[in-house]
């Protein structure tokens, strides 16, 4: 999702991602490099002895951080499971657009949509934060597979919302509780909730429509940041709601051809391998060998969620993690979360 920061209130840790900001938000978007792996090779050199080492060593460095959090993993070929705080309804931000993507495929399956079919993105059709459709001429023309992956792969919102629009929230939430999802819900459109952001500044602005909204951007008076914190961590405004634990099951889910037919499974498996984002999960794993099919979600600095699918020699392990609320460095988080996958994959190899 990633909507703007004050230019005010950005923090120095953030620097490095808005120079290679796709867009006009704060992606987190670029490699660890060599100083992530450096800074946690003597992490990787001993692994927990048992399974609730390993869970000790994970709850530990969640609790470095200054937010609210909640953790489930899963080794998919022995049942090994961590759970912390695992049914604690959570903020998604963009995580909840796996399961629109599962709708949109399973449309296909149905003749209800064509993922070939071509759709016109129109001025009112623009969204702010992540993606890159909001920097092209409004009259883009692409796939319905293209904006589902691109609403995967860079997050993107324009793309989320025209998803949105062709599966219908109602019916995303209606596959959701009939597959057993008591807490995942898609709960509004990513121009709704940017809407909420003018709405904090004043009232008035809950006339602006779409268009209007994706002109002004995002508020960076002295009291945007503030205002950011508070409706982050609102359940009444937040895009979707989720536990750790149901998002893992979603993937395995995916992953096992349950929602969709394998090849549709197996495709949009594929799409989250292609992920843009690869400061969290894949943050040190994706230079050892491990492949992460994975969605990113977040509102830096204040949450950054990841949940994936990790491929590797012993694998595959589900790894789904949400940080909400968080008041401390979001760098920091960033590595914490890299080196969770780490101390999962070398303790379940």
């Amino acid at each position: 999702m990633r909507p703007e920061l004050p230019a005010a209130k950005r923090s120095p840790s953030l620097l490095p991602l808005l120079v290679l900001a796709c867009a006009a938000a704060l992606p987190a978007c670029t490699p660890a490099g060599d100083s992530a792996n450096d800074a946690s090779s003597a992490e990787a050199t001993e692994s927990p002895a048992s399974p609730a080492d390993l869970a000790a060593r994970v709850e530990a460095r969640l609790a470095t951080l200054d937010a609210t959090s909640s953790l489930y993993a899963k080794h998919i070929p022995t049942g090994r499971e961590i759970a912390i705080r695992p049914d604690l309804p959570m903020n998604t931000l963009s995580v909840i657009k796996i399961p629109i993507m599962v709708k949109a495929f399973q449309d296909h399956a149905e003749g209800r949509l064509d993922l070939d079919a071509r759709h016109t993105v129109e001025a009112n059709d623009m969204r702010r934060g992540s993606g890159l459709i909001q920097t092209f001429a409004p009259g883009l023309n692409p796939t319905l597979r293209g904006l589902v992956t691109q609403m995967i792969i860079t997050s993107d919102n324009t793309a989320t919302d025209m998803v949105i629009d062709l599966v219908d929230m109602d019916r995303v939430n209606e596959m959701l509780a009939a597959n057993g999802y008591e807490q995942t819900r898609l709960k509004h459109t990513t121009h709704r909730l940017f809407l909420e952001t003018w709405i904090r500044t004043d009232a008035a602005y809950g006339a602006l429509g779409e268009r209007e909204v994706f002109e002004r951007g995002f508020p960076s008076d002295e009291g945007a940041a503030a205002r950011f914190f508070e409706i982050e961590g609102d359940s009444t405004v937040w895009l979707g709601r989720t536990t750790a634990r149901e998002m893992a099951r979603l993937l395995e889910q995916i992953m096992d051809g349950e929602l969709a037919d394998q090849a549709a499974s197996d495709e949009m498996v594929q799409i989250m391998n292609a992920q843009f984002y690869t400061t969290r999960l894949p943050r040190i794993v994706r230079f050892q060998g491990v492949q992460v099919a994975h969605k990113t979600g977040d509102w830096p600095p204040y949450a950054g969620n990841d949940v994936g699918i990790l491929f590797y020699d012993g694998g595959p392990t589900i790894v789904s993690v949400f940080t909400n609320q968080s008041r401390g460095d979001f760098y920091q988080l960033e590595e914490t979360l890299g080196m969770i996958a780490q101390d999962i994959v070398e303790a379940w190899r």
